[in-house]
This record gives C-alpha cells, structure tokens and sequence, in this order.
C-alpha cells in the first residue's frame, strides 16, 4: 500500500465524492448496499448479530463473493496465498490450528489437506457461511480430514482446551471487528496458545484517522492494535514480510511471552 492510500479517511464526504466521480458505475450498488446495511443496523444493533445478518445476506448471493472473493480465481488465490505465507512460516501437519473467521475454506481447505487428520479447527459467526464451508469440504474430498467447523458467538474461546494450539490464524475478521471484538479476542486468544504458538492476524491499515465504513470495514493504526496486544501481556509485532505479498491488508503476529 501506497503512504498516500494509508492516510485516506474512506468514511469522509470528499473521499466518498472523489470514489463516486471516479467510478460511477459502483454508485447504485453503493446505494443499494448502504440501504440495506442501515435497515440491518437498526434491526440488529449489536455488532455481532448485525454482522451475522451481513454474512447471510452476502453468503445467499455467493458465498465467495461474501468472504470478500469476486471471483472463483481470487478465492483461490487468496487461499493459496494465506496457506503459503504460513507454510513458509513453519506450518507443519503436526500442529494443531485454529482458523478464526474460518468462512467456506477458502484457504482452510488447504490447511486442512496439510494438517494431519482432526488438527483443524474452524470457528465462524455465521452459521450460513459455515454450510458453505462443508460444500468447499466435500468438493475437495477431505473429509476423512475429519475437521471440526464450528459457529460461536463470541472470541472469548472459553470452549477450547488450554495451550493446545500451536498456530491460531484470523484473516479479514478484524478488519470486520470495532475495538472491544478485537480486544475480546487479545484478552482471551492468550490462554489456547501453545507454548510456542503464535497468534496471526490481518487488519485495514491506516497512518491517519482510524475509521469505519458501514460498521464493515474498520481501519486501525498499527500502534493502536499492537498495544491493545500487550496490554493482555502479548508479545506482538508488524509483519513486514506479508506487506510483499498482493493483499490489501496487514499483519501482526502475537505470542506468549517466554
């Protein structure tokens, strides 16, 4: 991402203009998608059940499109890029996983194909995305991969075993999340690691204003998110590394101290 890209405040008036005049064709479905985005607001004023409704609005229409994919070929590409950075990172099928925000597998298919038999664990908010996942699971034949695929309410992970997990993973889920989500999630995620296990997630950066688009999309300056980590006694760090590859968003790893 450019500097100047990462100053840009998306919920402001002038960027809104500049966006429309400069693609006008995407002004209806900005209108449409706004509409029913309020409607479900007032319907739904906690985050979690809005997003849920979100989700099952988005996943009816294409359940690839929904986990932010336009087409077939970027929902592959964008899995198979999750799954190298952390096969690169030393993902071994040995480990035990935990895909936060898991979607329809679009990169937990090959995680699961990679982790031995059971050592994949799914967890979504959405129970419509979660019967996508079980499609995706089905059309590549893994299910003697015997994954678990499970719906939760919240990220405390108070139904999960203590230090079990040797690589916890959330990719665009708090890019989707206000600050309490994601401090929920810092205050708890802690308490599954492994020792030695790491924590990795994306997150919209922004250098300038921290923002929210649609109660959607929410842009984080990295400090912000990097000390909300060690505030919970969490190592944390920018992945300099993720900013090479072709993705719009940023990584920090966390880890228990030592």
């Amino acid at each position: 991402m450019s500097p100047k890209s990462l100053l840009k405040n998306r919920a402001s008036l002038t960027h809104k203009i500049g966006y429309a005049v400069r693609n006008p064709a995407r002004i209806t479905p900005y209108v449409k998608r706004t509409a029913r985005d309020t409607w479900l607001r007032l319907k739904h004023p906690d985050h979690v059940d809005y997003y849920r409704a979100v989700m099952a609005s988005d996943t009816d229409r294409n359940p690839e499109a929904a986990v932010g994919s336009r087409s077939h070929e970027r929902w592959l590409a964008l899995g198979e890029m999750q799954f190298a950075y952390l096969a690169e990172h030393g993902l071994k099928p040995g480990h035990r996983m935990l895909d936060i925000g898991c979607g329809n597998l679009r990169a937990g298919w090959r995680f699961i194909a990679h982790l031995d038999t059971g050592n994949y664990y799914g967890v979504d908010i959405s129970p419509d995305i979660l019967i996508s996942a079980k499609k995706t699971l089905t059309t590549y034949e893994l299910q003697h991969k015997l994954p678990h695929l499970t719906i939760t309410r919240d990220l405390k992970l108070d139904f999960l075993p203590a230090a079990h997990f040797d690589v916890v993973h959330a990719h665009s889920v708090f890019s989707h999340s206000p600050l309490p989500v994601i401090d929920e999630c810092l205050a708890h995620v802690g308490r599954v690691l492994a020792p030695g296990g790491f924590f990795d997630f994306t997150f919209d950066r922004t250098e300038g204003t921290e923002h929210q688009v649609l109660r959607e999309d929410f842009y984080y300056r990295t400090e912000t998110l990097l000390n909300l980590a060690r505030k919970h006694g969490l190592e944390a760090r920018f992945m300099d590394d993720w900013e090479k590859r072709p993705h719009g968003q940023s990584k920090i790893r966390v880890n228990n101290p030592e």
